[in-house]
């Protein structure tokens, strides 16, 4: 008898813990989502939506089942140029009175390294949705270091760094552009 017990919870300590998948939230305050592009061969220009929101369920120990989903305000884009912002905003471009937001849902998540992963997606812009692919790396994972001084940070954190190219001929902007470079870092917060 003492034998089965010992089997049994021999077998019951190597069965895996059950996956435990977490939900994080951008910060608002620590959300970059920048932009460049190609000014006709004449310069490099770079802009930024300035609201972003973002929501990622991730199991650490599994990170390939991870799910990510951003939403961009559309109408956030700021250039640091007013005239460039308007143009942006309207029917060249964005369509912001028809399309208010930009979004990325993940398709699937491939570990590339200990803290990189390509993360496929489609994103969507101006109601026509492609394949997109983010070069993610983690930057940091668990207690914030600023939570020592200030208890907004207190919990679990996550920090990343991701980036893309974007073709922007299937939106049918007025312009060609070219291709789009995304950078975009976040600190996310468990919840």
């Amino acid at each position: 008898m003492r034998i089965l017990v010992t089997a049994a919870l021999m077998s019951l300590l190597t069965v895996p813990a059950l996956a435990e998948t977490r939900t994080y939230k951008t910060d608002a305050g620590h959300t970059e989502v920048r932009f460049g592009w190609d000014h006709a061969g004449v310069s490099r220009q770079h802009g930024e939506f300035d609201r972003a929101e973002g929501v990622l369920a991730i199991d650490p120990a599994d990170p390939a089942s991870a799910t990510l989903e951003v939403t961009i305000d559309a109408a956030s884009v700021s250039t640091g140029v007013g005239p460039l912002d308007d143009h942006l905003k309207n029917a060249d471009f964005l369509v912001v009175e028809e399309h208010p937001t930009i979004r990325f849902v993940s398709t699937s998540v491939t570990p590339t390294g200990d803290t990189t992963a390509d993360v496929a997606g489609e994103v969507t812009l101006r109601g026509v949705t492609v394949p997109v692919t983010l070069q993610v790396e983690l930057i940091h994972q668990g207690p914030h270091p600023v939570a020592q001084f200030i208890d907004y940070y207190k919990g679990d954190w996550l920090g990343f760094h991701a980036s893309t190219e974007i073709d922007t001929a299937p939106f049918g902007f007025a312009l060609p552009v070219g291709p789009l470079t995304i950078d975009i870092s976040t600190e996310m917060r468990a919840q």
